[in-house]
């Protein structure tokens, strides 16, 4: 995992981390994620981040908690996570993203045809 940036506290972007783990299904439905103290010796951070990360994923009913197991991902929580992860990006990215598209002047049709390119490059 990269470096922490600044720019956001640090469970808000251990948070995104284990949304991506779950989003891109390396994690499925009714798997553990990795532990609190794994996570937290990985990224050298305070094991109280860690858990505050997973609290914000079990609020959005995500993430479930098993009493001696861990966290794991609920039935139904990766549906849940991508519509509130689409309404979050519509709502506060793409505003700022469509104003920097028009700032520049960029063809959005050629962006779209980038996208499109760039998918062949991801290979997990």
């Amino acid at each position: 995992m990269d470096d922490f940036h600044t720019s956001q506290p640090i469970f808000v972007q251990i948070r995104q981390r284990l949304a991506e783990m779950i989003l891109r299904g390396q994690v499925a439905e009714g798997e553990a994620l990795p532990s609190v103290r794994q996570i937290a010796g990985d990224l050298s951070v305070n094991p109280l981040t860690v858990t505050k990360a997973f609290d914000a994923l079990v609020d959005i009913g995500v993430v479930e908690k098993r009493r001696g197991l861990g966290m794991f991902v609920k039935p139904g929580g990766r549906a849940e996570l991508l519509s509130q992860e689409r309404e979050k990006f519509l709502a506060e990215d793409w505003p700022r993203i469509a104003a920097q598209i028009r700032a520049l002047d960029l063809d959005p049709t050629l962006l779209l045809t980038h996208i499109n390119d760039d998918q062949g490059h991801h290979h997990e």
